[in-house]
């Protein structure tokens, strides 16, 4: 029925190193936000609101990978029209707004233009996930009415 190709299996292997990636660089945050306000000679006022927001963005950008896991698995089995997967997606809009609201914040600490795009990207992204969501929600409609047909 579904066969699954090399850049299937490639995606889902990026996903994986970038779930597991994303643990670790949470991990590493307070390290490395302490080392580059040495580094860069930031002043020591900005490293624990820095810290708070990149851990925070890093937690809601593990959990967008984690749900991504979770969908992959679905689509590898060949059946990716199913009520989980428009749960994911909510999910992975809800994650996408925090993250914007994060860089909202830091806007008030330390305004970039790289911050701006951040946050007009991951909004981007949650109203896409909304999209995709009310997509998939249809797409299961019909396949269950399609199911219950014989």
């Amino acid at each position: 029925m579904y066969k699954n190709s090399f850049v299937h299996r490639l995606t889902k292997q990026l996903v994986d190193i970038m779930f597991y990636g994303g643990i670790v660089c949470c991990i590493l945050v307070p390290f490395l936000v302490r080392w580059g306000s040495q580094y860069f000679g930031y002043e020591e006022s900005v490293v624990l609101p820095f810290t708070i927001i990149l851990f925070c963005s890093g937690i809601a950008a593990v959990y967008i990978m984690y749900n991504l896991k979770s969908m992959f698995k679905t689509l590898l089995g060949g059946n990716p029209f199913v009520w989980e997967n428009v749960s994911c997606f909510r999910k992975l809009a809800v994650a996408s707004f925090v993250i914007a609201i994060l860089y909202i914040v830091k806007c008030f600490f330390w305004f970039t233009i790289a911050t701006a795009i951040i946050v007009l990207v991951f909004v981007i992204a949650g109203l896409f996930c909304l999209t995709l969501k009310d997509v998939f929600k249809q797409a299961v409609h019909y396949k269950e009415e399609n199911d219950y047909t014989v």
